[in-house]
């Protein structure tokens, strides 16, 4: 009886370990990603070293906080190349922020892929502008001390919602 109750024992702290494995292997990795979720929360640096690059990339930018958030459509053409004749619904939405202890930016993008950008080279939506070759930013708007004071416009399509 006091060897099944140690067995019993044992299986249950393995299930609850593999368990807890599981589930860590489904949330951030060292760099800040969360693929499952299909986002990511971390800084510049962070970024820059999960691309294999400098920690400092991104120079005064580096320290700055980082939140990326992409659609399902967006892993999927990354997995096929973005080669997809019907095009893709796929999305990305960054947002920096240097508020605190950082460059002291605050900047907010919003990217979709397009087919007018894919096909000529001209966005689908006015005000916005294409970058990537087959996306157009939809949105791309903030403030950096580094270009002057005040709140910048650079892209604002409109519609700017995703699905625009």
């Amino acid at each position: 009886m006091k060897k099944a109750v140690i067995a019993l024992v044992g299986l249950i702290v393995a299930m609850l370990l593999t368990t807890v494995g599981t589930v860590m292997a489904a949330g951030f990795n060292q760099y800040g990603y969360n693929y499952q979720a299909r986002n990511f929360v971390g800084t510049g640096s962070s970024w820059c070293l999960a691309k294999g690059l400098s920690g400092d990339c991104l120079g005064i930018y580096s320290g700055d906080k980082l939140v990326m958030k992409w659609n399902a459509e967006w892993d999927r053409g990354n997995d096929e190349g973005w080669t997809d004749p019907n095009g893709y619904d796929a999305w990305t939405d960054n947002e920096w922020n240097g508020m605190k202890g950082g460059s002291g930016a605050v900047w907010h993008y919003k990217i979709k892929w397009d087919a007018g950008c894919a096909t000529s080279g001209v966005p689908s939506v006015d005000g916005g502008y294409c970058i990537w070759g087959q996306f157009e930013v939809v949105m791309d708007q903030g403030k950096d001390p580094s270009f002057g004071p005040g709140h910048i416009w650079f892209a604002r399509a409109a519609p700017n919602g995703y699905g625009a």
